[in-house]
């Protein structure tokens, strides 16, 4: 309920006229709102009607009377809304809600209804992402890491196009996430429908949110069906000191590289600012993405490039590690990444998409920016 002034105006004409003014206080917590109600006046706001008929009689009456102007002032309580249901639905949930840079709303919890990359939080799936990252740890040192790329940058696996890699994926779950149970097909998709929502001039983004995790045909049998830590989970430079910020760190004494002294300092191999294309990184699906995507000529910016082979860079996106390795165009392509990350993680829910439905549109940004058929 709220305060209005309701006034009465009986000019020399006979013309009666409502005024009045809102008493209501407004989401800033201040008084305001005028309005008028009369032959000679729009209405924006209307008194009760029975006190309108009231009011009108009572003016006739004086009408019979009086010769000039009189102004009666009238106090009243008007039950009413102050926003609205909808509205207040609408501010109760965004309290709750964080709304990314273009708008699209980030989910409270994950597929499990867990906070999204909680290693911590009890799940059906927590033991075994945690085994994952011991034997990713273990495993992933630098000589691995150069064979890895020696083998699969020849690009002499198959032959297909990008949509039939994306088919491809159906069958594949990534046991390093703890937010995700849905075929790789599903997060494509999500990532890219919400980018393409928030973002919906930079085509080339959403196509990247499409392809960002193809190289995760490296799990299917036509690719060798190469375990599941040679080709997901969290990525990071190996030939240099293993960050503690990396997820699971304690595991990497066991590396082979960890008391290497050519490998366990800061810089390592590396010189300061050399730039992360020339640094090795743990070989997974986002390192062979990229060369697959590079080798067959792809007209995708660098930027989108940057996205591919460094998005489950954490170390670095989340945590800031390894900055000085980076050049220049490393800090403005990472701008990109730190806003595709935000789609690439949040994005994965129950949310169902239409494959058929948005299909075509990302069949044209294929056709636009890759080859009919690729080399893997």
């Amino acid at each position: 309920m709220y305060i209005s002034q309701i006034y009465v105006n009986l000019d020399f004409q006979g013309r009666t006229e409502f005024s009045g003014k809102d008493r209501r206080p407004n989401s800033q917590g201040r008084i305001s709102g005028n309005y008028k109600y009369g032959p000679f006046t729009k209405s924006t706001m209307q008194p009760d009607l029975y006190l309108r008929n009231f009011l009108l009689l009572f003016a006739f009456l004086l009408r019979l009377r009086l010769s000039a102007s009189i102004w009666i002032q009238e106090t009243i309580l008007i039950d009413q809304p102050e926003f609205g249901f909808e509205a207040e639905e609408k501010i109760s949930k965004n309290e709750q809600e964080l709304v990314l840079d273009g708008g699209f709303v980030v989910p409270n919890s994950n597929f499990f209804g867990h906070s999204f990359r909680d290693y911590d939080a009890e799940s059906a799936r927590q033991s075994s992402v945690e085994n994952f990252y011991r034997i990713n740890h273990i495993n992933q040192s630098y000589d691995f890491v150069k064979r890895m790329r020696e083998e699969y940058e020849k690009l002499n696996k198959v032959e297909m196009s990008i949509w039939e890699c994306c088919e491809l994926l159906n069958d594949v779950v990534d046991e390093s996430d703890p937010d995700l149970d849905e075929p790789q097909i599903e997060h494509l998709l999500q990532t890219a429908e919400a980018i393409r929502k928030d973002y919906p001039n930079e085509d080339w983004l959403h196509l990247t949110g499409l392809i960002h995790d193809l190289g995760k045909v490296l799990l299917h049998p036509n690719f060798g069906e190469l375990p599941q830590w040679a080709v997901v989970g969290d990525t990071y430079p190996v030939g240099c000191a293993f960050d503690e910020s990396i997820l699971h760190h304690k595991y990497f004494q066991e590396n082979l590289d960890f008391n290497n002294t050519a490998y366990n300092t800061k810089h390592g191999v590396y010189s300061e600012g050399c730039g992360l294309n020339n640094v090795m990184m743990s070989w997974g699906h986002d390192d062979y993405m990229y060369l697959v995507a590079k080798e067959n000529h792809t007209t995708l910016p660098s930027a989108a490039l940057f996205i591919i082979r460094y998005h489950s860079f954490y170390a670095l996106h989340k945590s800031g590690a390894y900055r000085h390795l980076m050049n220049e165009e490393d800090v403005e392509n990472l701008k990109w990444l730190q806003i595709f990350n935000k789609y690439d993680l949040y994005s994965k829910s129950k949310v169902r998409i239409d494959v058929e439905k948005v299909k075509p549109y990302y069949l044209s940004l294929i056709e636009k920016y890759f080859p009919a058929k690729l080399r893997w």
